[in-house]
Order: structure tokens, then sequence, then C-alpha cells
């Protein structure tokens, strides 16, 4: 059995590729299947020690981009996708999987294109509130689509859609949330805040955490993934700032948290202050209060949809761009925190909205429709 899975090269894309990996192996072995071949088309691995770990072989395929704005790489892009898609046809057809997965993102566009080609079954998963241009294309011939929103359904056909959820790995929940301030150096009795500008940090947040943080150190601790791109600078940065100040302990920068150093965050933190990607899945399934900090200009406005789709919930405050000045964010975490009842009743509501079987879910569906191929 042979399984390809294809995104764009994104955490967002790639993370949740691994999560149904991971399901589709456990549920092979548990019901003695043959164990799958899995394979990864993409521009990039992204994290190519994490695939060879999975045993996931990399297959690399060249693909463009289209962009909503006028540039000149718009043009010599189409010559890239075009031999993006001769070169995936190619290598699938020597491949022949039994179905192909796909996450999204120009970087599944060649594969999907071959799959269809070759008639291969495709399934589709979809995170945000409103598709991107690929999925919504692939929803057209897709055998089964899942989405991460409900909301999202609405844009494909209705007898193939479900609403699953995000796929999320196992070990961004290993740690019991007592255990959260060990090896943080955390402080028991002050609430912690954590920051998360996705995988390579989001220098916005950081900018107005920086200037943040001489007031929300004298009640909080911060911990702050900055993407390792800044993380020196910041911290420089932050040093200056707080040369003098008696609370500098306070402040954890850090470059990037794999994913039990993210686990053990997420579970000694009292609220996440969060981009509006698909880290609110797992904002949810930690059970925390979140500030969203959407995008401004995210592709198609989906960190905006999924922001204010999520805060309907109630289990998070949005702050846009435009507004993202220290006083404010100081007055939400304030809001918060200083509520033990609100706290709590967001607490509740993310995690009615979680669900933490979406890599299961889908797992199973690929293996049965790759098993009926198979024959």
């Amino acid at each position: 059995m042979k399984i390809l899975f294809t995104g764009g090269g994104s955490g967002g894309h790639f993370y949740p590729l691994i999560a149904i990996a991971e399901e589709v192996l456990r549920i092979a072995k548990e019901e003695r299947l043959i164990p799958p071949q899995l394979f990864l088309m993409a521009p990039e691995p992204y994290d190519a020690r994490l695939l060879f770990e999975k045993s996931i072989v990399f297959i690399p395929v060249s693909t463009g981009k289209m962009r909503r704005y006028k540039s000149r790489e718009n043009i010599t892009d189409i010559f890239r996708t075009t031999w993006g898609i001769i070169s995936a046809a190619w290598k699938i057809f020597a491949l022949y999987p039994d179905v192909v997965v796909g996450k999204g993102g120009f970087g599944s566009f060649p594969a999907l294109c071959a799959a269809r080609l070759f008639g291969i079954p495709v399934i589709i998963h979809e995170s945000d509130s409103v598709p991107g241009r690929v999925n919504k294309w692939a929803g057209k011939f897709a055998r089964r689509i899942a989405v991460s929103f409900s909301e999202a359904a609405q844009y494909f056909p209705a007898e193939r859609v479900a609403h699953t959820g995000n796929p999320m790995r196992k070990e961004l929940f290993a740690v019991p949330a007592e255990n959260g301030a060990d090896g943080l150096s955390l402080e028991l009795d002050i609430p912690a805040i954590l920051v998360l500008g996705g995988s390579l940090g989001a220098v916005t947040l950081n900018e107005a955490v920086l200037a943040s943080l001489p007031e929300l150190l004298t009640s909080y601790q911060v911990i702050l993934q900055a993407g390792r791109a800044n993380l020196s600078d910041l911290a420089a940065r932050a040093g200056v700032a707080l040369q003098n100040n008696p609370h500098k302990s306070r402040f954890h920068p850090f470059g990037y948290l794999a994913a039990e150093e993210l686990s053990r965050a997420a579970s000694g933190a009292s609220i996440i202050i969060s981009r509006a990607g698909s880290t609110i899945f797992e904002l949810a399934a930690w059970g925390k209060p979140a500030i969203l900090v959407p995008i401004s200009e995210s592709n198609g406005n989906h960190q905006y949809e999924n922001a204010y789709n999520y805060s309907r919930t109630g289990a998070a405050a949005v702050v846009e761009e435009t507004n993202l000045r220290p006083a404010i964010l100081v007055a939400e975490v304030a809001k918060i925190l200083g509520n033990s009842v609100h706290a709590a009743e967001m607490s509740r509501a993310a995690l009615s909205f979680a669900k933490l079987d979406a890599a299961e879910v889908i797992a199973r569906e690929i293996l049965e429709i790759a098993l009926k191929h198979e024959r």
C-alpha cells in the first residue's frame, strides 16, 4: 500500500500531514495490515529529520504561485508550475500510489493534477474557514474532503465533506498540566503568557510584546516563540529595555519550541497570544483562553475569518493588527486573567471546540480508500 501526502511549504500544512501519517502507521500496526509506504511530494521537505523519523520518503517537485497582485513572477511561475506538473506526473506514474492526500497550498497543485490525470483517489483537508484556491479546485474531484472549521463545509459538495477538526501531533499534549513549569524556570505563583507567532515567529507580535514587557512583567511571566531568525536581535533589545527591571527573569524568549517544549510551555501558560492559523486547534485542545492577532493580509483573508469564527465560540478575543498597541494588548490580557470566572468559561469553550480524534478519523478513511484501490 502506497500513500502520497502533498502540501504547501508551511508548518500549517506539514505538521497536520505528519499527524495523519502517525495515525496511519498506528492503525495499520494495530489492525495487522501490511505496513504502508508513505511519501511526501512538496517543493521542500520542511523538516527532513522528522520525515526520516517517520519513515516518510520525500519526493521534490517544483511549483509556482499565483499572486493576487501584479508581479513578473506570476509569468515565470507559469512555466515553473507547468514543469512541476509534468515532473509530478512522471514521478507519480512511476510510484502509482493508492491514494493521494492533499493539504492545500500551491505546493500540492502538481501532485493533485497528476492524481486526477491518472484517476488516483484523492482526499483533501482544509484547515481554514475559507478554502484556498487549490483546495477549492481539488474539492470538485476529491473522493473525500475533511474540514477543520464547520464554516468551510459550504464550499464543498455536501455528500463528500466532513467536519473532522484539524489533525494534531500527540507530542503536543505529552506534558501534564501540572508539569508545565518543569524545565522553563517559571515562577509557580505568577500567571504565564505564551506568545506564538507560528513556527517562524511573527515580527509584528514580537514588537508588540517587546514594547509591552515592562508592564506585563509586573504581573505576569512571558514565554515568547520569536522565530530563530529573530531571536538574537529581540533578546538583545529586551536585555536593554529590561536592564534595570526587577522582573526581567520572568521573560523567556525562544527561537523555536519543538513539540515537547511547546507542550510544556502551553501546559504552564494561563493564556496564549497567537496568530490565527492552524495553531487555533492546538489552543482549543490545550483548553487555554486566547487572544488572536490575525495576519491582516493573509491569502483570502483566511486568518481574519478563522479568528472571528473561533472567537464566536467564546474561547478567544481578537485584536486586529491595526489595533495591536501595547496598551490594548496589556488591557486584553488583564481583562481575561483578572476575571477567573471568565477565563474558566473561555477554557471550557475551547475544549468544546476541540476535536482530538481528527487525525485518526482521516487516517481510517485514507486506509479504507487505499485498500479498495489496492485491490
